[in-house]
């Protein structure tokens, strides 16, 4: 079902030349949007969302970033952040998440933490990489994780650590008849509870962890899972790696380059843990979830060009895949798209983004399309 969003902000105005005439705005709106500050003081973000379907109702709420350095005075020290998002429906749904990035200072450690809560519906295609839109059902979902990443510098550019985390997702699914219902066991219709925890591993020399302009991060863990209460039979792991690159081509344009692979290992593998192709990171242009099963490869390339402090453009293709067992190169799928840039916090790299990715066209399909506001850049 078609989903029409809109995000109130003020976003990509021409402000150099209006600069002086912004004395109407609020203070802290000004503060937020337009002034520069090369202090390395805190800086504080705020973007309220509006959005509409008809399973929802209207869908209102607001995103917050919080950023600043544990370490004012050495240049070295990588930007901290909280992340905070709230929306509500008038049919009674909630989407919650609170997350931060802590660097210490020297970036001696390095932690991350995050905790969500989502009472929200979403569309269900079935498990596999040729999932028909005819086969979609809503889905409703509660969904509750929490995860904590703890990571020691060794060297310069190394980072070893763990991962600890826990998740409750709970659904509800009738049987209507759908192709793809065959394929979950009965066990899996209402979700499950897992907990898990794991080793982490982190190569790391860019330039600037917001908007990197040169250098390298690999990143790898490993999440070995176990169930709990009536799911308490469950055991598994999940891996995950991920390669980024940034080669500046110019003054003001850099080529990112960026690889993914996921898996779920382990006899038992609920849908619900399965590795999904989509999101505003990755892939964009397919809807979360369109395609998932127990392994999950994709990369894409992405060009930015800074076409002033406040302002940029971008533009990105890729391609990726999921598979059960055995991966195959004709079943990759395309993605491409572009987008603007506006920078908020020009001294720390921080911007608002707006892309629109398209994917593939099915047979009897319309193209698969996305369309993103989200603050950070994709990778």
């Amino acid at each position: 079902m078609k989903k029409y969003k809109l995000l109130l902000l003020v976003l990509f105005t021409t402000i150099s030349a209006a600069q002086a005439q912004l004395n109407f705005l609020p203070k802290f709106v000004r503060r937020m949007l337009f002034e520069k500050d090369s202090s390395r003081s805190a800086s504080f973000f705020l973007l309220p969302v509006i959005s509409s379907a008809p399973e929802t109702g209207l869908e209102g709420g607001a995103s917050a970033l919080y950023s600043f350095y544990t370490d004012k005075t050495d240049p070295s020290t990588r930007v901290s952040n909280i992340f905070a998002y709230g929306t509500l429906t008038t049919k009674g749904q909630q989407r919650v998440s609170l997350s931060s990035s802590y660097w210490l200072p020297q970036n001696r450690y390095h932690y991350s933490g995050a905790i969500s809560y989502v009472n929200f519906p979403f569309d269900f295609y079935g498990i596999g990489n040729d999932t028909r839109k005819v086969d979609e059902e809503r889905i409703g979902e509660k969904r509750f994780k929490i995860s904590f990443t703890g990571e020691k510098r060794f060297g310069k550019y190394i980072y070893a650590g763990y991962v600890l985390g826990g998740l409750d997702y709970r659904y509800k699914i009738n049987n209507t008849g759908k192709r793809f219902e065959a394929q979950i066991p009965a066990q899996d219709r209402n979700g499950g509870a897992s907990i898990y925890a794991g080793p982490t591993l982190t190569f790391d020399n860019r330039n600037n962890n917001t908007y990197t302009t040169r250098g390298i991060i690999i990143n790898t863990y490993l999440n070995v899972m176990h169930g709990l209460y009536a799911n308490n039979s469950y055991k598994g792991s999940f891996f995950d790696f991920e390669y980024a690159q940034f080669i500046p081509l110019h003054k003001r344009l850099v080529l990112g380059l960026n690889v993914q692979e996921q898996s779920l290992l382990g006899s038992n593998t609920p849908f619900y843990l399965l590795p999904e192709l989509g999101n505003d990171e990755m892939m964009r242009g397919y809807y979360n979830g369109r395609y998932r099963d127990r392994n999950m490869v994709a990369g894409q390339a992405e060009l930015r060009f800074r076409l002033s402090d406040r302002f940029g453009l971008a533009a990105f293709a890729g391609t990726g895949t999921v598979f059960r067992s055995s991966f195959n190169w004709d079943e990759l799928k395309p993605n491409y798209g572009g987008g603007l840039r506006y920078f908020f916090d020009t001294e720390k790299g921080l911007s608002m983004r707006v892309d629109y990715g398209i994917g593939e066209k099915r047979p009897g399909e319309p193209r698969q399309s996305g369309f993103y506001m989200s603050l950070g850049e994709a990778f």
